[in-house]
């Protein structure tokens, strides 16, 4: 795609295209933000890095370099420098797992991002420490945007987390592929904490091979407006995807999750949880789909997303669906869409809680059904950490 290829590209219309029915484009304008340039920022933190975490971080268009590693050994590098320096081993790789074919979003992205993160983890290599990249947008009304390319060969393993901030609202767009090989292990972390007054639209996809493993976590924090892809392919048999979602809402913010778990080989499993808290005049929006191909057999799916309303006009959509086209399957869903339950407050005040202290209690236990999904350890207390804060902002 040369530079000028996404402005001829219609954006998806609010009408008539699957997947956009709840989030409005008629008044937005893709080319009235600019590319950002190389800035300067500092923004709070979504996660604080796990001790002898590998920290990388960019700042609009401004990232540093690192120092040059071997191919034979793990290369974590912006992908920038990794297309300079490993041409031949990223060009295998990028724009396989998201190709562009008629998304304007993911065709800007692809003519304009810079910078970025790239991990390689060759054969049998663990890399111990986990990786933090933190993606920051700085200048006013422009576009930032970030592009991943997580590459795992047979039995390597690796833990990478990223995280969207920002200092002053514009165009967030995001690309992230995630390439899992045989027998690979890999847990992705992607946190999104973006000013309440940006957009972000992104695609997230992953491959994962045969008997690989991919343990994925979702936090959407911040933005006005947008929607976000992200798509699991068990492409190899024995294959097992596990996504882990959570959103906190406040004030006019809307958020839109298109979720996809797609079995494309036998005996594959997939576990995905959505949580979701909505304040004020908020919304958002969970589609979900089970997608099981022919010969697809012995597949093992279950997908749920549950809401939680701390207003009466707050406002929530979730959507789950089932394509299966093999007889050997056990595909389930669940979705609940509830206001805070009266019963429970009432049980609580009974027991000396005031009313604020109360709701609150049940909103922890709502939420912390996600955080027991992990076992003790970094993920677990960045997770915890994360939606307290975020619960103290929604909750005011």
């Amino acid at each position: 795609m040369t530079d000028t290829d996404w402005k001829t590209l219609e954006l998806p219309q609010h009408k008539g295209v699957p997947g956009w029915e709840f989030t409005e484009l008629r008044n937005f304008d893709l080319a009235a933000f600019p590319k950002a340039g190389p800035s300067t920022a500092e923004a709070e933190a979504l996660f604080d890095a796990p001790e002898g975490a590998v920290t990388l971080r960019q700042v609009d268009a401004a990232w540093d370099r690192v120092e040059e590693a071997t191919v034979e050994g793990p290369l974590v590098m912006p992908l920038s420098q990794a297309v300079e320096q490993h041409g031949d081993l990223v060009d295998r790789f990028l724009g396989t797992v998201v190709p562009v074919e008629d998304d304007p979003f993911v065709a800007r992205n692809a003519a304009e991002w810079e910078g970025g993160l790239f991990v390689y983890v060759p054969r049998n290599t663990t890399l111990e420490a986990p990786i933090v990249a933190s993606a920051i947008q700085a200048e006013q009304g422009a576009a930032l945007n970030w592009r991943v390319l997580i590459v795992l060969e047979e039995g390597a393993q690796a833990e990478v987390w990223e995280q969207y901030l920002s200092s002053a609202d514009g165009l967030f767009t995001t690309v992230v592929e995630l390439v899992v090989g045989e027998n690979a292990s890999l847990r992705f972390v992607s946190g999104q904490d973006l000013d309440e007054k940006s957009w972000i639209f992104g695609t997230q996809r992953a491959r994962v091979a045969r008997a690989g493993a991919l343990d994925w976590v979702v936090l959407g924090f911040g933005s006005a407006n947008g929607k976000v892809f992200q798509n699991t392919i068990l492409d190899g048999e024995g294959a097992s995807g596990k996504v882990t979602g959570a959103y906190a809402t406040r004030g006019r913010q809307h958020l839109d999750f298109d979720t996809t778990q797609e079995h494309a080989a036998a005996n594959c499993t997939s576990d995905l949880a959505f949580r979701g808290i909505l304040g004020a005049r908020s919304s958002a929006v969970w589609r979900g789909m089970i997608k099981v191909d022919p010969g697809a057999q012995q597949t093992d799916a279950f997908q749920e997303s549950r809401n939680l309303l701390l207003s009466k006009k707050a406002h929530a959509d979730a959507i789950p669906g089932l394509e299966i086209l093999a007889n050997d399957v056990r595909c389930t869903h669940a979705a609940a869409i509830a206001q805070i339950d009266p019963d429970q407050v009432f049980y609580l005040r009974s027991r000396g809680l005031r009313q604020e202290a109360a709701e609150r209690l049940v909103v922890e236990g709502f939420l912390a059904e996600l955080v027991e999904r992990f076992e003790q350890g970094p993920v677990r207390e960045a997770l915890a950490h994360a939606l307290e804060r975020r619960l103290e902002a929604v909750l005011g």
